[in-house]
C-alpha cells in the first residue's frame, strides 16, 4: 500500500470528523469536561470535537493535508494554520485511523506539515497535546518538537452554581 499526502477535498469532511472523534477519545479537553461536568448544551464532546475539522478549514490561513491509500481512502490528516505576521505555523489537530496507527502515518503527516510551514516562510512550528495523550507525548518530540510550556485547563458549570467552591445548588 502506498500512502499519498494531498490537500483536503470536501468529500473528506465526514471521514475526517469521524477520525477526529475516534482519535481524541480519552485525550481531549472536550471529553474531560463531559466526564467531569456532563454534556454541555445537550451535546456530548464528540459533536464539539468533530466540529474542529470545520474550524480548522474555516480559520484564516487554515488548511488540511490528508494521507490517503491507493484507493483514495483518507487514513489520517493534519490541520495547519499559518500566521504570516508572526511566522508561526500551528498544528491544531492530527488524527490517524485506528487500524492505521503505528505505521508511521502520523509521523509522515507531521513531516509534511513542517515542510509546508517552511515553504510558507514560517520560522517556528507549534503543536500541543495533553499530558494524558501518550501518543502525542512520544511522537512530537521524536519529530523534533521540544516542550516549551505546560498548561492546566479548568472548567466550571454555569448553571446551578452558587459559589467559587464548585458546590452545586439544588
Amino acid at each position: 500500500m502506498t500512502i499519498t499526502i494531498r490537500p483536503f477535498r470536501e468529500p473528506d469532511r465526514p471521514a475526517l470528523r469521524a477520525m477526529t472523534i475516534a482519535a481524541f477519545e480519552g485525550v481531549s479537553i472536550d471529553h474531560n469536561i463531559d466526564r467531569l461536568l456532563g454534556p454541555i448544551a445537550a451535546q456530548d464532546w464528540r459533536e464539539r470535537k468533530g466540529r474542529h475539522v470545520d474550524d480548522d478549514l474555516d480559520a484564516p490561513g487554515g488548511e488540511i493535508l490528508v494521507a490517503q491509500d491507493d484507493d483514495g481512502r483518507p487514513l489520517g490528516y493534519v490541520s495547519l494554520r499559518f500566521d504570516d505576521a508572526s511566522k508561526v505555523g500551528q498544528i491544531p489537530n492530527l488524527a490517524v485511523e485506528a487500524d492505521q496507527r503505528g505505521k508511521g502515518i502520523g509521523r509522515t503527516l507531521l513531516e509534511h506539515a513542517v515542510a509546508r510551514f517552511k515553504e510558507r516562510g514560517m520560522t517556528v512550528a507549534r503543536i500541543e497535546t495533553l499530558e494524558q495523550n501518550p501518543v502525542g507525548r512520544h511522537l512530537y518530540p521524536s519529530v523534533g518538537f521540544r516542550e516549551v510550556a505546560r498548561q492546566i485547563h479548568f472548567a466550571m458549570p454555569l448553571t446551578g452554581h452558587d459559589d467559587s467552591s464548585g458546590a452545586q445548588t439544588p
